[in-house]
């Protein structure tokens, strides 16, 4: 399958509503937004989307509107999250009915699933569309990792195309990079902090919830590496790096979406428990905006 995985794909947040429903008005200018910001690709409904609360139908309404509202200047991925292989399924066919370019599955939770069980978990998914499936490894959340063997094993799925790995662990980033290699598959950074250190040993970019804010500063890491400004994308990382620390500020995704509100996009409330963040938290927060020019 002929699908090109590279750059700073936002894990994009969904405004909602004090009623808790989709805004479309919002998603129409954050998407307009996040493109300006000179962004790779488009990921809706994923972690940072609060993929957990959304009904099907709201899931297939964002990613709808999103594909919409890109119009194929970038590719629009989609999450399909699910604790079990027929829910993932489901919301995979879901997003490619509503136009997405890509699937992003990440790996059940709750469940301990074996190793095997996860090669069939994905390879059942694979073969349920007819589109490019990121795998995504978040060991800190869900309590379940995909080995580099796993990995390797899944890489010569013809439409499974690349994995996301937030998990922190460089070596771990690595040892998928450097296992899949010869394959034509591509290996995204998830935590911010790593996009210029997987780029440099091999890696394909990095979906970034921190480009929700800083879409064009995320961008400049990937962009002046790939020019050959590898300083300049190493300046990029160490401006990048307070904002993604910021975000234990508040309960995620709270600091993505009151950046936003200071930015002047609606991105609304989180979906319950994640309250809104305190006086003195939103105090803090708007320093780091400040320090880093993206608030004046």
């Amino acid at each position: 399958m002929k699908f090109t995985l590279k750059g700073i794909i936002p894990a994009m947040v969904t405004p909602l509503t004090p009623e808790g429903e989709v805004n479309e008005k919002s998603l129409r200018q954050f998407v307009r937004y996040l493109i300006e910001g000179g962004v790779h690709g488009i990921f809706a409904a994923g972690t940072t989307g609060e993929f957990y609360g959304l009904s099907k139908e709201q899931h297939r309404t964002i990613i709808e509107i999103t594909v919409d509202e890109v119009k194929k200047r970038v590719p629009v991925y989609a999450g399909a999250a699910a604790i079990t292989t027929k829910e993932a399924v489901e919301l995979s066919k879901i997003a490619q009915d509503a136009g997405a370019d890509a699937v992003s599955i990440l790996t059940p939770f709750f469940l301990a699933p074996s190793q095997k069980e996860l090669i069939c978990h994905y390879t059942t998914i694979a073969s349920s569309v007819n589109l490019p499936i990121i795998m995504y490894n978040n060991q800190p959340k869900t309590q379940v990792t995909l080995t580099p063997d796993t990995v390797e094993k899944l890489a010569d799925v013809e439409n499974i195309v690349g994995i996301k790995d937030s998990t922190g662990d460089f070596t771990l980033t690595s040892e998928y990079i450097r296992r899949t290699r010869n394959k034509g598959f591509s290996v995204l950074a998830g935590r911010d902090t790593l996009i210029h250190a997987a780029l440099c040993y091999g890696g394909a970019g990095a979906i970034a919830s921190c480009a929700n804010v800083a879409p064009r500063l995320c961008a400049d890491i990937y962009d002046k590496y790939v020019a050959g400004d590898r300083q300049g994308s190493l300046e990029a990382q160490y401006r990048l790096a307070p904002l993604r620390i910021a975000f234990n500020i508040g309960t995620f995704p709270a600091v993505i979406k009151e950046s936003l509100t200071l930015l002047g996009i609606d991105a609304g409330p989180c979906m319950s428990p994640a309250g809104p963040m305190t006086y003195e938290e939103r105090v803090r927060l708007k320093e780091v905006l400040i320090e880093m020019d993206l608030l004046h």
